[in-house]
């Protein structure tokens, strides 16, 4: 109902571009997942005209680029306890919540106007697994710690990975999602941490590069700290 109120006209060419997008991924979902998803996207384009929470402002051009490209790094992203640092509207953090209800995913965000749309759609579309908290990474604690923390275009991961770290478990992995590679900003990362792997992501309808970085503890080098 709530697609069809907020986004009658575009609503067959997105559902158009979400099918085809989830079918180039290899993503299987649901119809109610599906549904949770374009929800998502009418909450996201109904929110943003007074709270400016994303510069995309076409709702078609939003699957793509939000849903499509947090489900783009779902084939890699073992984790069962994920943590969203910088999460901003809950991107990737909603849409993976949305894949995985057997996943607990918390999504964090300094700004009051984004975390309290984040709850908003927790609220609105019933997802239990997922939790948006107001706060700056550097004050967070959590017990047990996690397996995956997660960003995208949070910070340059040096800093990403020293403000976050403390939330971590030693076997767990930091994924950045970034566009293009930077070689310098990849020797940022400092011991007992390395980037273990870069990989380039397909994103149904977007043409920009997109890359996953996968960071890791490294144990050669931790027991010598």
């Amino acid at each position: 109902m709530l697609v069809k109120h907020c986004l009658a006209k575009h609503l067959e060419r997105m559902k158009h571009l979400l099918d085809k997008g989830l079918a180039e991924l290899g993503v299987e979902a649901s119809e109610q997942q599906r549904e949770l998803w374009l929800a998502y996207v009418a909450l996201l384009a109904k929110w943003n005209k007074a709270y400016n929470l994303t510069a995309v402002r076409d709702p078609c051009e939003m699957v793509s680029r939000h849903i499509l490209d947090s489900l783009s790094i779902a084939p890699h992203i073992p984790a069962k306890r994920l943590l969203d640092v910088g999460a901003g509207a809950g991107i990737p953090s909603i849409p993976l919540a949305i894949l995985w209800p057997d996943r607990q995913i918390t999504a964090l965000d300094s700004n009051g106007k984004k975390t309290r749309f984040m709850e908003q759609v927790k609220n609105e579309l019933g997802l239990d697994n997922f939790t948006a908290v107001q706060t700056r990474v550097e004050g967070f604690q959590a017990d047990p710690l996690y397996d995956g923390i997660l960003s995208r275009a949070y910070a340059s991961l040096g800093d990403f990975v020293a403000s976050s770290q403390h939330l971590l478990t030693p076997a767990g992995t930091f994924w950045a999602m970034k566009a293009v590679i930077d070689t310098s900003e990849l020797s940022e990362v400092l011991k007992p941490y390395k980037v273990s792997t870069c990989l380039p992501l397909h994103v149904p309808g977007c043409v920009a590069e997109r890359h996953l970085i996968a960071i890791r503890r490294d144990e050669t080098t931790a027991n010598t700290l």
